[in-house]
C-alpha cells in the first residue's frame, strides 16, 4: 500500500468490524417481541455503532428503531431520552390510527385518551393526539399519567424498536417509567438500552433482574477488539485490504482495542502524512519513531491543532457546551465571528470530528469532549462558559439546567444559584424530585455564594448565601431530597441552613424536615423528638406541618416521655384540623392520630379509622389520603386488627400503585402487607416480597429494619434458626424506638432460645424490649411477645414473675382497644397453669385475629398437655397445629409437632426439611434474581451488594439454580435465561 492507497476522506469503517455476532445476537432477541437488549461497555467501544447497524438492517427496513440518548447535563424535564425518540414518531402513527377528525377535534382512532397528556412534551405529535385530560394538582399522579399515555403511545405504534442511549447519564425518571414499561410492555415493542458499566447505578442495572415471563432478552457486553480486529478496522478505514500485523498489534496496545481510539489514532498518523508502506510490513523504526502516545486524548488535541484557528474556536466551543446545539448556539458560543465559527465548523464536520445530528451539530464522540474541555485555559474556558450561557438561554424551551451549569462553570455564583433555583422549581412541578435534589444540593454545597441580590455597594461582594434564600433552598432540597443524596448529607445541609436562623416558618419547617429524615434514618428517638420540639416552637402560621410535626412528638418512641405527655400532642394535632384547608391533608392528620391511639390501645383509635373511611368513600382518591389508610393499616396489623389491617393497606395500595410513580408508598404498602401476611398467613412467595423490601429500602433504615425483623422472623419459621441475626434486630429496633414491631424478634429469640437452653441469657437481652412497652403503656402491642417470655420464665423456674406480668397485663390491658390481649394472655397463661383449656382458649382467640401461626404453637402446647393426661383428644388438637404449620411452611415448628406426636406413638406425615414449600424444580424468587444477575456477568461479591445478601447465601441460591436447571457454567446460565 502506498500513499494513493489511502483514502484520505475515510475517517470511520464504512463496515462493522468485530460485533457480527453481537449484531446477530441483537437482531435475534429485538425482533421477538416483546424484547429487551441491554448493551454495556466503555466509553468508545462502539455501542452507537452497533445500534446503528441495527437501525440500518433488511430486517427493519419497515420500521427503524426511533433513538434517543441520554446528556451529560441534564434538564429538569424527565423522560429526555424516550421523549426524543418519540418525536419522530408522527409518521409513523397514521399507518396504525385512523386520521384526526380536525372540525370535530376528535382524537385519532385507536390512542387512548390518557395519551392526552403527552402534548405539553411531544408538540410535533399534537395533530395526531387526543386533547389533552383536565389538570392534576397531584405530582405523583401525573407522572402516572404520563407513564400511562407514554406506554400507549408506544404500544400504538405497532411494531417498533425503540433505541436509548448512554443511559448511565439518565435522570431517576427515566430509569422508573422503564421498570413501568417493562413490568408490561407492548407486545410488538423491541428495547434497545446502552450503557456505560462502570458508570450505571443499581437502579439501570436491576431493570432486568427480575423480568416478567415470556419477555425476549439479552445483555451484551462489548469488549474492546483484539489484534485481528484492528488490523481489519484498520484497513476499512484505509480503504485497503489489509495492514501489516506488526502495526495492527501497535495499534491495539496503543489503544486498549477501542474502536474510537483506533479511528482517531489511524486519523492522527494519517494527518502526519506518515502511513506509507515498505514492502509488505511496515517498518519497526517507524513505529518506534512516531512517539504517539498512547490512549485518545493526545489523539484528538494534536488532531484539533492541525486544524484552523477557526475550526479550533468551535471545537473549544463545543466542548465546553458538551451537546449536540443548534448551529446559532454553537457560532454564538465561538469567540471568532459568526461566518468564521460557520467556516470551522464545515471543516470540523469535513475531517470527521463532528457529526450533524437532527439539525444541531457537536462532537462525533464525548471522549472527544473530555479531550478538548480539559485543554482548555481557565479563564478561556470560564468566558466560553458565560457566552454559552447567554447563547442557549435564547432556545426555546429554556433549558435551564444547561443555563445553571453554564453559569456556575463561568463563575457567575448568583446567576447560577437563580438558574438552578429555577430548574428546580421546573422539575418539581414536573414531580421529577431527583433532578431537583441535584440541582438544589449542589447550590447548598458550594462556597461561598453570591448573596441572593447584590446591592450597589456590595456588587462584587462574594460569600455565602444569606440564611434566608438558604433556607427556602434547604428547605426545597428536603421535600425533594431522598433519591441520590445520602441521609446524613441531606441531614447536614438541613441544619446548617436552620443553624443560621432563617425565617421562624422556615426554621420550623426545615427542624419538621430533620425530624423526618432523622426517623428514616433510624436515629435514636430523642433526636427525633428534638428536631419536631423545635418545629413546633416556629410553627405556629403553619397548621398543617405544625399538626404533623405534633404527631411526631405523640409517636411514643423515647422511652423517657411519659405516655400522657405523647397523648397531649395527639390532642393538640386534632385540634390545629379547623385551620387545615385542604381536605385531604385533614385526612392524612386523622390517619396518623389514629395510628398512635390505635397503637395505645385508646378507644378512640375505632371511631377516627371510620372517620377516615367514611370521608373518603372507603377508597383512597390521592396520596395523602392514601398515605392515612397505610398508617393505620401499619399499626393495625401489629396490634392484632389483622382483617381491617388488610382492609386498608390493600386500599392504600391500590391508590399507590395507580398515581405514586416514584414507588415509595407503594413499597411501603407491600412492606406493610408483607409483615401483614407474616402475622395472618399465607406465606406463599413472602420471601420474594421482603427481599424486593431490603433492595427498594436500602438506604431508608427504619423500613429496611422491619423488613430485615420480619425477614428473619420468617427464617427461623422455615427452619433456619442458625442464620438469623435476632439478637442484633431486637437490639436495633430498641434504640429506633419501633415498639410496634419489637415483639416479632422478641418473641422469636425467646422461642429459640428456650429450646437451645439459652433462655437466661434470652430473658436478659429481651428486658429493655419489656421494659419499653411497660414505660410508655404499648402492651396492646407488646402482649404478643408475652407468651414466649412467659414460656422461658417458667423454664427457668421464674414462675412467680411470670404470674406477677400476666397478672399485672389483665389489670391494665382492661378498658383498651387491644384485640391481642385475650389470645396472649391465656396463651401465657397456659404456661402458668400447664393446662391445657388456657391454650385451647388461646387458640381459638387467634383464630378470630386470625392469626394461624401463634393458633399452630397454643394448639402444639395444649396437645402436648392432652397427650400428656392420656386424653385422646391430644391426637386432633395436634393435627390442626401440623395443617396449620405445613400450610404456611413453618419447617422449623412442623419438625417440633412431628417428633411430639412420634414420642406417643402417633403416626405422621415425613418432616419436611426447611425451606419454603411449593416451587420443586422452579426456581424460587432469590435464585431467580441471583441467576439473572449472575448471567449479566456479575460476581457473587457484586451480586451479594446488589441484593443486599451474603455473598455465601449468592452462592448458595446460585448453585441450586445451576442445579435446577441442569447448567454447569455462568455461559449456559446466560444461554438459557436469555433464551
Amino acid at each position: 500500500m502506498d500513499d494513493a492507497d489511502v483514502t484520505t476522506e475515510r475517517v470511520i469503517s464504512p463496515t462493522l468490524v468485530g460485533r457480527d455476532a453481537e449484531l446477530r445476537r441483537l437482531m435475534a432477541v429485538v425482533t421477538r417481541t416483546p424484547a429487551v437488549v441491554m448493551i454495556e461497555g466503555e466509553a468508545g467501544i462502539g455501542k452507537t455503532r452497533l445500534v446503528s447497524e441495527l437501525a440500518a438492517a433488511d430486517e427493519l427496513r419497515d420500521h427503524p428503531p426511533l433513538v434517543g440518548g441520554c446528556a451529560q447535563i441534564r434538564e429538569p424535564f424527565p423522560l429526555g431520552p424516550v421523549i426524543e425518540a418519540l418525536r419522530g414518531a408522527a409518521a409513523r402513527l397514521p399507518t396504525v390510527n385512523a386520521p384526526r377528525d380536525t372540525a370535530e377535534g376528535l382524537p385519532v382512532a385507536g390512542l387512548s385518551p390518557v395519551t392526552g397528556a403527552l402534548r405539553p412534551l411531544l408538540p410535533e405529535l399534537a395533530d395526531v393526539l387526543p386533547d389533552a385530560p383536565g389538570p392534576l394538582d397531584d405530582p405523583a399522579g401525573l407522572r402516572h399519567r404520563v407513564f400511562r399515555g407514554l406506554v400507549e403511545l408506544i404500544g400504538a405504534l405497532g411494531p417498533v424498536v425503540l433505541v436509548l442511549e448512554d443511559l448511565h447519564w439518565a435522570d431517576e425518571q427515566t430509569i422508573e417509567f422503564l421498570a413501568y414499561l417493562l413490568a408490561d410492555p407492548p407486545p410488538e415493542l423491541g428495547l434497545v438500552l446502552t450503557f456505560r458499566g462502570e458508570e450505571a447505578g443499581p437502579g439501570l442495572r436491576a431493570l432486568t433482574a427480575r423480568l416478567r415471563p415470556g419477555l425476549a432478552h439479552a445483555h451484551l457486553v462489548l469488549a474492546p477488539l483484539d489484534a485481528a480486529h484492528t488490523n481489519e478496522l484498520t484497513a476499512s478505514i484505509l480503504g485497503t485490504a489489509q495492514v501489516s500485523e506488526e502495526f495492527a498489534a501497535y495499534l491495539c496496545e496503543r489503544t486498549s482495542g477501542l474502536p474510537y481510539a483506533i479511528q482517531e489514532l489511524v486519523a492522527l498518523l494519517r494527518s502526519r502524512g506518515v502511513l506509507v508502506q515498505r514492502g509488505t510490513r511496515w517498518a519497526r523504526k517507524t513505529l518506534d519513531e512516531l512517539g504517539v502516545p498512547v490512549g485518545v486524548r493526545d489523539s484528538v488535541l494534536e488532531r484539533v491543532r492541525s486544524l484552523s484557528a477557526n475550526a479550533q474556536a468551535v471545537a473549544e466551543a463545543a466542548a465546553v457546551l458538551q451537546v449536540s446545539v443548534a448551529v446559532p448556539v454553537l457560532a454564538a458560543t465561538c469567540r471568532v465571528p459568526e461566518q468564521d465559527a460557520h467556516e470551522g465548523l464545515d471543516e470540523l464536520l469535513d475531517r470527521g470530528l463532528f457529526a450533524e445530528r437532527s439539525g444541531t451539530a457537536g462532537f462525533r464522540h464525548a471522549l472527544a469532549v473530555q479531550a478538548v474541555y480539559g485543554s482548555i485555559p481557565l479563564s478561556r474556558r470560564q468566558d466560553l462558559h458565560a457566552r454559552a450561557a447567554t447563547a442557549v438561554s435564547q432556545q426555546r424551551p429554556t433549558p435551564l439546567g444547561q443555563i445553571a451549569h453554564h453559569h456556575r462553570h463561568a463563575g457567575h455564583d448568583d446567576a447560577w444559584v437563580d438558574a438552578a433555583e429555577k430548574a428546580a422549581d421546573q422539575a418539581v412541578a414536573l414531580a421529577n424530585d431527583a433532578e431537583a435534589e441535584r440541582l438544589l444540593a449542589a447550590v447548598l454545597r458550594h462556597e461561598p455564594l453570591a448573596p441572593a441580590r447584590p446591592t450597589p455597594l456590595d456588587s462584587t461582594r462574594q460569600g455565602p448565601l444569606d440564611p434566608v434564600r438558604e433556607g427556602r433552598l434547604a428547605a426545597k432540597l428536603g421535600w425533594a431530597g431522598g433519591y441520590a443524596l445520602g441521609g446524613d448529607e441531606l441531614i447536614a445541609l438541613l441544619r446548617r441552613a436552620a443553624e443560621r436562623q432563617p425565617p421562624g416558618p422556615v426554621r420550623g419547617e426545615l427542624n419538621y424536615l430533620i425530624g423526618l429524615k432523622l426517623e428514616a434514618a433510624g436515629a435514636p428517638p430523642e433526636l427525633v423528638r428534638r428536631a419536631m420540639t423545635d418545629a413546633v416552637a416556629d410553627l405556629g402560621d403553619r397548621p398543617v406541618l405544625a399538626a404533623y410535626a405534633m404527631v411526631g412528638l405523640g409517636m411514643p418512641r423515647t422511652p423517657d416521655t411519659p405516655i400522657a405527655e405523647h397523648l397531649h400532642w395527639l390532642d393538640r394535632a386534632l385540634d390545629r384540623l379547623p385551620e387545615i384547608a385542604e381536605p385531604e391533608r385533614r385526612i392524612s392528620v386523622l390517619g396518623k392520630v389514629a395510628m398512635v391511639l390505635t397503637l395505645v390501645g385508646d378507644p378512640r383509635a375505632a371511631r377516627l379509622t371510620e372517620q377516615v373511611v367514611a370521608q373518603t368513600g372507603g377508597r383512597p382518591a390521592n396520596r395523602w389520603e392514601a398515605v392515612a389508610y397505610e398508617s393505620i393499616g401499619e399499626v393495625a396489623c401489629l396490634a392484632g386488627r389483622h382483617d381491617d389491617a388488610h382492609r386498608l393497606l390493600d386500599a392504600a395500595l391500590h391508590e399507590a400503585a395507580e398515581h405514586d410513580v416514584t414507588g415509595l408508598l407503594e413499597s411501603r404498602c407491600r412492606l406493610n402487607l408483607a409483615t401483614l401476611a407474616y402475622c395472618r398467613g399465607p406465606w406463599d412467595r413472602l420471601e420474594s416480597e421482603l427481599d424486593a423490601s431490603l433492595v427498594r429500602f436500602a438506604d431508608l433504615r427504619s423500613y429496611r429494619l422491619t423488613a430485615e425483623t420480619v425477614a428473619a422472623c420468617l427464617a427461623l419459621a422455615r427452619g433456619h434458626g442458625d442464620a438469623v441475626r435476632l439478637d442484633d434486630l431486637v437490639r436495633e429496633n430498641v434504640t429506633t424506638g419501633a415498639a410496634d414491631v419489637l415483639p416479632l424478634p422478641v418473641s422469636a429469640l425467646l422461642r429459640l432460645a428456650t429450646t437451645q437452653d439459652r433462655a437466661e441469657e434470652a430473658v436478659a437481652r429481651t428486658a429493655e424490649a419489656f421494659r419499653l412497652w411497660a414505660a410508655k403503656g404499648l402492651w396492646p402491642v407488646g402482649v404478643r411477645a408475652v407468651p414466649a417470655l412467659a414460656e422461658a420464665l417458667v423454664g427457668l423456674g421464674r414462675n412467680d414473675e411470670a404470674v406477677e406480668l400476666v397478672t399485672r397485663l389483665e389489670r391494665e390491658l382492661a378498658g383498651l382497644d387491644a384485640p391481642l390481649a385475650r389470645a396472649a394472655l391465656d396463651h401465657a397463661a397456659g404456661f402458668l397453669t400447664s393446662d391445657a383449656a388456657c391454650f385451647t382458649a388461646a387458640a381459638t382467640a387467634y383464630d378470630r385475629l386470625p392469626a394461624p401461626y401463634e393458633a399452630a404453637q397454643a394448639r402444639e402446647q395444649a396437645a402436648a398437655r392432652l397427650l400428656a393426661a392420656g386424653d385422646e383428644q391430644g391426637v386432633p388438637v395436634l393435627e390442626a397445629a401440623l395443617h396449620a404449620y405445613g400450610g404456611l411452611g413453618a419447617s422449623w415448628d412442623l419438625d417440633r409437632a412431628v417428633q411430639l406426636g412420634r414420642r406417643w406413638g402417633l403416626s405422621l406425615p415425613a418432616r419436611h426439611r426447611g425451606g419454603p414449600r411449593g416451587y420443586g424444580s422452579e426456581l424460587s424468587p432469590r435464585e431467580h434474581a441471583v441467576a439473572r444477575l449472575a448471567a449479566t456477568g456479575l460476581t457473587n461479591k457484586e451480586i451479594a451488594k446488589e441484593l443486599f445478601v451474603s455473598a455465601k447465601t449468592v452462592d448458595k441460591h446460585l448453585g441450586s439454580a445451576m442445579r435446577k436447571l441442569g447448567l454447569r457454567s455462568r455461559a449456559g446460565l446466560a444461554r438459557r435465561l436469555d433464551a
